[in-house]
């Protein structure tokens, strides 16, 4: 008898030594075990649920892979497809003639579409990917050209580093007859306009379109080339560009290649600025509204996810596989955990270079979207003066906040956001200076905007 009560003893000692050893449940409302909790989200009555989402190879599709790889697509009853574009023209002209659903696409495609710059389209978008996320990169030759005339501070360069830095470069490519070309990744993206906006605010004209030259190339001093985001490096390489603004992590891709420098990251030419959109046809999202609404909050969980700094690193194991941007995870490592490498060893503090979720990133703000047709109009793509109300009337068959909105109300019924979350708003970003050369943005007052400038048309 003494036995067999030792024996349940040591049966029931093991049990709880077992039980002891076991990790605890994680709560978070995005992370539960569906095995123990019903799963929070109400799913929508679906119109489609087989979906196919178009990316390009940069970090900030992170938002279509999270949403992906994590399940949150699934939670909505979504089966998505993502699928690589070769490049920005791919992308949109199939989202437009309908061979793909979705797709990250650059901020300024669906606004040129529904102004008549270029192929004509009613796209719209009710998700902002991301903020900030670019930078400019030059080779080491211009660098060379340059790093003798910058300010140091502790034996390197002080940053951020004006455009105004170029001019001995230029006037050496001027005098040799070389041309100073720099690459963009398109004539509508923020990438034009942010390398547009840094060479003015430094005295450099980029030069203006118009119906005889459609390259921007007008009075410039300077040549800008549109080439895809994975080839800048190699472009930069071959001395076909002297240059270029692109997203990462093809900036990273050049200081660990040792073929060029990255001499100023986005963020500090324009604080927290838009950058890329996640877009469908108008036609898709009337006629599948429910699915619409579906991409969005998985689209927005996602964002969160990503803005939680201990899934940094997940991110950039997931990002780097193959299905996504196929890239070296350390080199994905220094934009996406809140460092930037600019020279080899120069690493400089930067948690905001990639931004998903905070400063209500995923929020569509009309006043975004307006800051992009403002540049339109400054550099020529758009010809003639527009009154301020038909910048207004515009983004708004573009930006659809109201997709946003209900999307947001649906997560925050589930648990998934909190109030804070969302913000209170008409549509409209407070005014900002928040910009390299200080000057003074109200999405209301476009008219005014355009008109400050030194260099640029007038309306």
């Amino acid at each position: 008898m003494k036995k067999i009560i030792l024996r349940l003893s040591l049966v029931v000692l093991l049990s709880i030594s077992v039980l002891s050893f076991k990790s605890p449940q994680k709560t978070n409302a995005i992370l539960i075990n569906q095995e123990t909790y019903p799963p929070k989200t109400k799913k929508l009555n679906l119109e489609k649920t087989d979906v196919t989402l178009g990316f390009i190879k940069l970090t900030d599709m992170a938002p279509l892979a999270i949403a992906k790889h994590k399940g949150f697509f699934e939670d909505e009853g979504l089966n998505v497809t993502l699928e690589v574009q070769a490049n920005w023209r791919d992308i949109f002209d199939k989202v437009v003639d309908s061979q793909i659903d979705g797709a990250q696409m650059l901020a300024g495609q669906p606004i040129a579409a529904a102004i008549g710059c270029g192929r004509q389209a009613e796209l719209v978008t009710p998700f902002s990917m991301d903020l900030n996320g670019n930078a400019i990169t030059v080779s080491f030759d211009v660098w060379n050209k340059i790093v003798a005339y910058l300010p140091r501070e502790y034996g390197v360069p002080v940053h951020p580093i004006p455009a105004s830095a170029l001019l001995p470069a230029i006037s050496l490519y001027k005098k040799f007859n070389y041309p100073f070309t720099m690459g963009i990744v398109s004539p509508y993206s923020g990438h034009n306009y942010q390398l547009r906006y840094w060479l003015a605010a430094g005295g450099i004209n980029p030069g203006f379109y118009n119906s005889v030259n459609g390259q921007g190339a007008t009075s410039g001093q300077v040549m800008l080339s549109v080439i895809a985001p994975p080839q800048m490096p190699s472009s930069l390489q071959s001395g076909l560009i002297t240059g270029y603004c692109v997203g990462e992590p093809w900036n990273q891709q050049a200081v660990d290649q040792g073929i060029g420098v990255p001499i100023i990251a986005s963020k500090d030419i324009w604080k927290n600025h838009p950058e890329k959109v996640f877009v469908m046809t108008r036609a898709f999202v009337q006629k599948n509204p429910n699915t619409a609404i579906a991409i969005t909050k998985a689209l927005i969980k996602a964002g969160k996810w990503l803005d939680d700094p201990e899934n940094r690193k997940e991110a950039t194991r997931i990002l780097s596989k193959s299905a996504y941007v196929d890239g070296e995870k350390r080199v994905i490592d220094n934009s996406m955990l809140g460092t930037f490498e600019f020279e080899k060893g120069d690493i400089r503090s930067l948690p905001d270079f990639n931004v998903f979720f905070r400063y209500n990133a995923t929020y569509p703000y009309y006043s975004d979207g307006i800051w992009f047709l403002t540049q339109m109009r400054r550099w020529g793509q758009i010809a003639e003066s527009k009154p301020a109300e038909w910048y207004d009337s515009k983004i708004r068959e573009v930006y659809k906040p109201e997709i946003w909105k209900m999307a947001a109300k649906l997560l925050l019924d589930e648990g998934f956001l909190s109030n804070t979350d969302i913000p209170v708003t008409d549509g409209y970003r407070a005014p900002t200076k928040e910009f390299i050369d200080n000057m003074y943005y109200d999405g209301k007052k476009p008219i005014e905007y355009i008109n400050s400038f030194k260099i640029g048309n007038k309306n």
